[in-house]
């Protein structure tokens, strides 16, 4: 009778821990969220309303986008961080929440919050103006700039205003800072020509080819690939670049066969044709890092973000 019930109780364990195993194997089982720290609008929307669909045909549940725009998308990160779901909420979006603004402010969360499922484009930011002013590149800019008694620039991001900070020290501009929550924010400031120029993640390439929006200075590693006679920040003598990834996070508890799942998942977008036309209309090129690979290029990245807010951070 003793071993009768030892050997009841083992088999009731085993299929405890088998229920369990195959509830993992078994996600996603239910919808999940993609969180957009943006307006709806802006370059990120474009990629993420195509994202979800093809996200959905992979992993047979529903996608819905929530945005929570605010602090650049740190409003968004701080919601991720905190939340419990795991893997079935996930946020789509520039690096910067994650490498740049818990060094710049008070945050509730930090590098380590998350887990980064992959990357899945790299952002071409530059420097805009309307086609409605009088200077068509950044020398023609500054020259401008030099004999103005102020310009208004738009920002997105508590990057960009320290990049500000560092091009109105080193060019002796007069700037006035106009906060937007996005592209979607800043885009009709330059269209009207309320604004005299604008950081700009992507969204100027709805723009550039009908006039109304012009490139300036690419903000990246190198000339943007969307328009290659524009120089880039290095090139002017600006040792640094605001190259961000567009990558997908999840709370850092997500286990790793969720992870695992989802970036299966996202490496197959990489190759849908809808995610490839959505990136390629905002001129973004289309990559895939892993988690490993993003982890690695966030750490290299914070320690030239760490120099720019130490050097020009008043």
């Amino acid at each position: 009778m003793h071993n009768k019930t030892l050997c009841a109780l083992l088999f009731s364990l085993l299929y405890i821990v088998g229920t369990v195993n195959a509830a993992e194997s078994a996600f996603p089982n239910r919808p999940l969220t993609m969180i957009v720290g943006f307006n709806p609008g802006g370059s990120t929307d474009i990629q993420a309303k195509a994202l979800a669909p093809v996200l959905e045909d992979v992993l047979g549940q529903p996608v819905n986008i929530l945005y929570l725009p605010g602090a650049g998308g740190g409003l968004a990160a701080a919601m991720l961080a905190s939340s419990d779901e795991e893997g079935y909420v996930f946020m789509f979006g520039t690096s910067l929440p994650y490498t740049f603004t818990p060094l710049t402010a008070p945050a509730s969360y930090n590098i380590n919050s998350f887990r980064y499922v992959a990357a899945l484009a790299l952002d071409q930011s530059a420097i805009v103006t309307g086609g409605v002013k009088p200077f068509k590149t950044w020398s023609e800019f500054i020259e401008y700039g030099q004999g103005a008694s102020s310009l208004t620039v738009a920002s997105q991001t508590p990057q960009d205003r320290y990049l500000l900070n560092m091009i109105s020290q080193r060019e002796g501009l007069n700037l006035r800072v106009v906060p937007t929550t996005g592209g979607a924010g800043m885009t009709p400031l330059i269209l009207s020509g309320d604004v005299d120029f604008a950081f700009s993640g992507g969204t100027h390439t709805q723009y550039t080819e009908s006039g109304d929006m012009v490139v300036l200075l690419s903000l990246v590693d190198e000339r943007l690939i969307g328009y290659p006679d524009v120089p880039s920040l290095r090139e002017y003598g600006y040792q640094i670049s605001l190259q961000n990834p567009r990558v997908v996070a999840v709370p850092s508890n997500t286990p790793d066969n969720q992870v695992g799942i989802l970036s299966h998942a996202l490496q197959q977008a990489t190759l849908d044709p809808r995610f490839i036309a959505a990136t390629d209309r905002v001129r973004l090129p289309v990559v895939f890092y892993d988690e490993q690979e993003v982890t690695e290029y966030f750490d290299r990245q914070m320690e030239e973000y760490l120099w720019l807010i130490n050097e020009y951070g008043n």
